[in-house]
């Protein structure tokens, strides 16, 4: 019985931490909600740098990295799309 409790326990706290984007994994894991997505367009200039989330997160995003901080974008926005193809070019001028 206390190992069919115990067994309850982790599997809700998996769960749990499964809806929140949190990885037992690594702690240096950075996941985005929905709500927090950055919707507007980024101008290619301001952009330090961009990886995409970990799979273990609950929805896809790219964090893209700014002078000022981390915005998660959606992998879907056509700007984003464009960019990250010009990114994949030989001869890109960008980082």
């Amino acid at each position: 019985m206390k190992i069919s409790l115990a067994l309850l326990v982790l599997l809700l706290a998996a769960a749990w931490a499964g809806r929140q984007g949190v990885s037992f994994r690594s702690s240096k894991v950075t996941c985005c909600s929905k709500g927090k997505f950055f919707h507007g367009k980024i101008p290619e200039a301001k952009i330090l740098e961009y990886h995409y989330t970990s799979p273990t997160c609950t929805h896809k995003a790219v964090l893209v990295t700014l002078p000022g901080g981390m915005v998660c974008v959606d992998p879907k926005e056509k700007w984003l799309q464009k960019y990250l193809k010009k990114q994949k070019k030989p001869n890109s001028t960008s980082k």
